[in-house]
This record gives structure tokens, C-alpha cells and sequence, in this order.
């Protein structure tokens, strides 16, 4: 009669189907096992940084002239807005940056919309500022960098630069390509002031003839009897060469003079003090980085093969070569996982072995792997990818994932060393330790529970361990009540019927 009531309730029923008890094993090893293969893989969890930059390009101007035109009247009309915790700002020469940090639980894209808003009323910024540039500010990680070098020209450089980042955001798996360390492209005109008098022109007469050719404008609509016909004029200047044609004056004759006539145009680079070198050649830098659901694994391989091919195009003044590679570390943290595992298995085999015997040291063994892969197939469901985050998190529960199992395992043989059945063993076994076990599970769980309610950037990466830990915590939790007891409690044909 006590059997008949041991054999009861969830823990009963499993200890005694076995069925039900590999399907359900099997159900999280095969779900584990295809997360594992589509899971996104990257370097650090993607965030969002919660806050809006506002840039205002002030040409020409002292930082003190930046913070009195620019940062004091951003800040006066932004600081109300609902929603923005803390306002830092940086006056530089030529450009005034504003940085609004958003509210916990307040959407940033519509505290952006208000900044925007607000922005658009300031009529006071000086006359020579630019347009303000508002945006919300992005966190991007660095997958590769890519180092074209040779003794060749800035400018042969810049243009093959240019052709590799257009290559490779053309791929399926690539999005951001940037170029650094090479100059950016610029048009100067000089002119000389005898020129200008000689012409009877002022400097902002030349300036406005320029920028007046350059442009392209729309003019409107004629309505016709076929439909409208679209007018506007096409004439942006992207050359040096099309610049020295544009007429600066138009004398009364007709005569028309040119500004190639009367100023030096040069097509170039901005005049900065940037040099980049590699192996003690002119080089340059392409950086790739991965967005939205982008593999960082994935993108470092089509990075690498791109690389392979693409050297056999190049001339053999130029070579390409891999610089920074991010996603190796990515690799390493992989690669510890799996070693640390591998050894963990091994000693808990051992040791258990040691002590109890084959069929309870495998079985218990195995709660590492199920747990893992279990929590592998939860991971996604709290928007959790495997980055260097939760793989650490991975490592710091191996320690203390298969205590459950070890606990509950223990037990169950210590019955079967007093003369029961493997099934009543089994049952009695688990439903003593059912409590205790689950009591300390919980209290391991609360512990990383705090984590999940650390505000700012910092608690969005902080958030991955306790998601991970509870994850492999609960499946071992499963693992040890429900799966375990049953294989143990699997009768073997042996000659003494037990």
C-alpha cells in the first residue's frame, strides 16, 4: 500500500515512465541543439544607449564662441522636455555636441521626436552655423578591421577603399562598412586678392557665384495634356575640373570670366594632420560591424573569404590584410566554454564513479550537458544572444549546476543500498530530496535575481548573467526531479531480478 502511494503525484509518475521521461530529455537536447545552430552570435549584447546627441557644426568658431551661440540655447530648449534625466555638452572649435540621457522606461525615440521639436524653434543660432544634426545615439561593435597598404597615392588608395566598402555592404550579411585613416575629399579654391580687385569682385561675390553653380534645384511643374513634367536643374558640381568652368562674372561685351581664370582649384584632401602607416606604408582602415540580427561569426568568415579572393584582384603595389579581429575573442570564450565543460564532465564522471556506481555517475553526468542545452534553447525567449556576456555566465554555472543532480542521485542509491527496488528507491529518493533540492535552487536564484533590476547601460549587459544562471539552474531543477529518477529507477535484466 505505501508503494502504491509513493508511485503518485508528478514526481511518482515520472520516476515510473519512462517514456515520458527520454521525451522529454530528448525535447530539450534536440531544442538546445537547433538553438545552438541559429542563435545569434555576436561580441557584447546589442543595447541601445538611451540618449539623444544634438551637433551643431559652428565653422571657424572658438570653443567659447560655441557655448555662448550654440550649447547655452540647445540646453535652454531641451532641458524641460520630459523625459531627459542629465544634459552634458561639449563646446569644441567648430562644433558644439549635446548629449540628453534619457529616462529609465522612457522610449527614446519619443523623447528624439520632442528634441527635434524643439530644436527646430531656436531662430537665435549665429548665421554661420550649419543645419543641427539630432539623432539618437547608437552602440555598434567592431566585428574586423580590414588594412589596405602600399606604396602607392592617397588617392589610389581612397578609391580602392571605397571600392572594397561597396563590395562588401553589397553582401547579404554586411550592412556598415567604414573608412578611417585616409583623408576625406575636398575642392579648394584659392584666390588671390589682387585677383579679386583686378575683377572689381568681393570674396563673398566669388562665394555665392560658386555655390549658386553648384546645386541641384527644383523648379517646379508644367501641367500638360499627357501629365505633369517634372523641372529642376542638374548642376552639382563634383569635380575640380567642373569648377574651373563655372562663370564667376559676366563682363558688359559678353565677355565671361571663369574661375579657373582668376583662382587656383584644387582637387584633393582636406588639409589635416592625418597619417596612417602599416609594415611602413601609406595605408588605410575598413572597419566592419555588425547590426540587428547579424552574426558576428558569420561575418567575420565572409570578411576573411572576401580577403582571399579580393588580393588576387589587386595590383601588386597594394595589399589587404586583417586587422583587429574581434570575433577571435568571441572564439577563445567559445572555445573555454567547451574545454571547461569537457574537464567538468570528466571530474564529475570520475568522482562519482568513485564513490557510487556507473549507471548513477553517467546519468547524473549528463544533467551538465541537458542543463546547458536547455538553457541554450531559453535564451532567445528573453532576447538573450551568446555573446562574452553569457558565455561567462555559462562558465560561473558550471560550478554549480549538477549539485541537484548529485544530491538527488545520492539518495536515491543510498535506498537502494538499504534493500529497495529501483523504482521505490527511485521515487523515495527524489520525493525526500524533492524540497530541500528545490529550496536550494530558489535560493541560488534569488541571489542572481538583483541583477536583473540594475538600471542604465550597465544593467542591460548585467541582465544576461542572471537570465543564463536561473535558465541552467531551472532546467537542472527539471533535470534532477523529473529525468533522473526515471533511468535510475529502469530495471536492468540481472540475475538476481532487481
Amino acid at each position: 500500500m505505501e508503494n502504491e502511494i509513493d508511485k503518485k503525484g508528478l514526481l511518482g509518475w515520472f520516476a515510473t515512465n519512462h517514456v515520458a521521461a527520454n521525451l522529454l530529455m530528448f525535447l530539450i537536447i534536440v531544442s538546445g541543439i537547433f538553438t545552438i545552430a541559429t542563435i545569434k552570435k555576436e561580441i557584447f549584447p546589442e543595447i541601445t544607449a538611451d540618449m539623444v546627441t544634438i551637433t551643431v557644426p559652428y565653422l571657424g568658431a572658438t570653443p567659447e564662441d560655441v557655448e555662448d551661440g550654440v550649447i547655452l540655447r540647445v540646453e535652454e530648449a531641451i532641458e524641460g522636455i520630459e523625459g531627459i534625466k542629465e544634459i552634458h555638452s561639449i563646446a569644441s572649435e567648430g562644433v558644439g555636441t549635446v548629449t540628453a540621457e534619457v529616462e529609465e522606461y522612457y522610449d527614446p525615440k519619443l523623447v528624439l521626436d520632442d528634441v527635434k521639436a524643439e530644436i527646430d524653434r531656436i531662430i537665435t543660432f549665429p548665421s554661420e552655423t550649419e543645419e543641427p544634426i539630432v539623432a539618437e545615439l547608437t552602440i555598434r561593435y567592431q566585428v574586423v578591421t580590414i588594412v589596405i597598404h602600399g606604396n602607392v597615392s592617397e588617392r589610389v588608395l581612397k578609391t580602392y577603399a571605397e571600392q572594397i566598402r561597396d563590395e562588401l555592404t553589397a553582401m547579404d550579411n554586411i550592412s556598415q562598412v567604414d573608412i578611417s585613416g585616409l583623408r576625406a575629399y575636398e575642392i579648394s579654391v584659392e584666390v588671390s586678392e589682387e585677383n579679386l580687385r583686378r575683377y572689381g569682385l568681393s570674396f563673398e561675390q566669388l562665394a555665392k557665384a560658386i555655390s549658386g553653380s553648384s546645386l541641384d534645384l527644383p523648379a517646379g511643374a508644367i501641367k500638360t495634356a499627357g501629365g505633369d513634367i517634372l523641372i529642376r536643374t542638374v548642376q552639382q558640381k563634383y569635380l575640380g575640373s567642373e569648377f574651373e568652368d563655372i562663370t564667376v562674372l559676366t563682363k558688359k561685351n559678353g565677355t565671361e570670366i571663369k574661375l579657373g581664370e582668376i583662382a587656383t582649384v584644387k582637387d584633393g584632401f582636406e588639409d589635416t594632420d592625418l597619417l596612417t602607416r602599416f609594415d611602413g606604408k601609406p595605408a588605410g582602415q575598413l572597419t566592419v560591424y555588425t547590426v540587428g540580427q547579424q552574426d558576428t561569426l558569420d561575418v567575420a568568415e565572409t570578411v576573411k573569404n572576401y580577403i582571399a579572393q579580393k588580393r588576387t584582384a589587386l595590383p601588386s603595389s597594394i595589399s589587404l590584410d586583417l586587422w583587429e579581429d574581434q570575433s577571435l575573442k568571441l572564439e577563445s570564450r567559445m572555445d573555454l566554454l567547451v574545454r571547461n565543460a569537457r574537464i567538468g564532465l570528466v571530474l564529475v564522471f570520475i568522482c562519482l564513479l568513485l564513490f557510487l556506481d556507473l549507471k548513477l555517475a553517467f546519468w547524473t553526468t549528463m544533467g551538465i550537458p541537458i542543463s546547458f542545452l536547455g538553457a541554450f534553447w531559453l535564451m532567445p525567449r528573453f532576447d538573450v544572444s551568446l555573446n562574452m556576456i553569457s558565455l561567462f555566465a555559462f562558465i560561473m554555472s558550471l560550478g554549480i549546476v549538477v549539485d541537484d543532480a548529485i544530491v538527488v542521485g545520492e539518495n536515491i542509491f543510498e535506498h537502494r543500498q538499504r534493500g529497495l527496488g529501483r523504482v521505490e528507491a527511485a521515487i523515495k529518493g527524489v520525493k525526500e530530496m524533492a524540497a530541500p533540492v528545490t529550496m536550494a535552487v530558489l535560493t541560488t536564484i534569488f541571489a542572481f535575481i538583483p541583477l536583473l533590476f540594475v538600471l542604465g547601460t550597465m544593467g542591460k549587459f548585467l541582465r544576461v548573467i542572471p537570465i543564463v544562471v536561473i535558465s541552467v539552474l531551472l532546467i537542472s531543477l527539471v533535470e534532477s526531479l523529473l529525468i533522473l529518477p526515471a533511468h535510475l529507477s529502469r530495471k536492468r535484466k540481472l540475475k538476481s531480478g532487481k
